[in-house]
């Protein structure tokens, strides 16, 4: 790729995401049905027809909008695995990469439980792909452990899911989670376990000497109610 392709390209990929986040802003506060192209054109602060030149219509807005947090995974978990060597390392670190791809972009999470039915059948046929695809990037690491003799699941797949879900519960439930434990405290609390608990003998010796044993301090930020902890 030449310099004058390389930057035409990143100048598309700008004006792409510009207009990403503004659809992602306004479909999650009124709604897919009632924005309109030109209210996202107008928050992007560009023409409604320049939309067009990157967006065919507003279901691809809504389909690149839904696909936003699947494509920062496909980015972020190779980029937080690269140069490890280790399973346990590679594990841990597409785990809480995913995690943090997911807080840091807690609109598109949100809009993608509310507005994916609005999607065509082909769409929706996409993002489910997409969807898997990103998970396997958790599941390789999870195999790799396996095979290393560090972990036992009988539900590769089933095991990932529990991990993303929890992952979503930090968004989903952030209005309150955020005001008890810091994100990093949520991960190793509930996140991590998930995984750690099917450690074999030989993966929790590993763990621990790599020093990522979850069972440290949790950075609590608020007190649990007296109520709750009443015998």
């Amino acid at each position: 790729m030449t310099d004058k392709s390389k930057k035409n390209h990143n100048r598309i990929e700008k004006r792409r995401d510009q207009l990403i986040q503004a659809a992602i802003k306004l479909f999650s506060q009124f709604g897919y049905h009632a924005t309109t192209v030109k209210e996202v054109a107008e928050e992007a602060g560009v023409s409604t027809g320049l939309v067009y030149q990157y967006m065919p219509d507003k279901q691809d807005l809504l389909f690149s909008s839904l696909l936003h947090i699947c494509q920062r995974n496909k980015e972020e978990i190779p980029a937080a695995l690269q140069g490890l060597i280790d399973p346990i390392e590679k594990l841990y670190s597409s785990v809480d990469a995913y995690t943090r791809v997911v807080a840091a972009n807690q609109q598109a999470l949100l809009l993608t439980y509310r507005e994916s039915k609005s999607l065509k059948p082909e769409y929706i046929k996409a993002m489910k792909r997409m969807e898997l695809e990103t998970n396997a990037l958790i599941a390789n690491c999870v195999n790799e452990c396996i095979d290393s003799g560090f972990l036992t699941t009988s539900n590769v797949e089933l095991l990932v899911y529990r991990i993303i879900t929890g992952a979503h519960a930090w968004s989903l439930k952030y209005w309150r989670l955020s005001k008890i434990v810091s994100l990093s405290g949520y991960l190793e609390q509930s996140i991590h376990p998930v995984w750690t608990s099917q450690l074999t003998t030989k993966g929790t010796k590993r763990i621990a000497f790599l020093g990522l044993a979850t069972n440290k301090k949790i950075d609590i930020k608020a007190p649990v109610s007296k109520n709750l902890t009443k015998k």
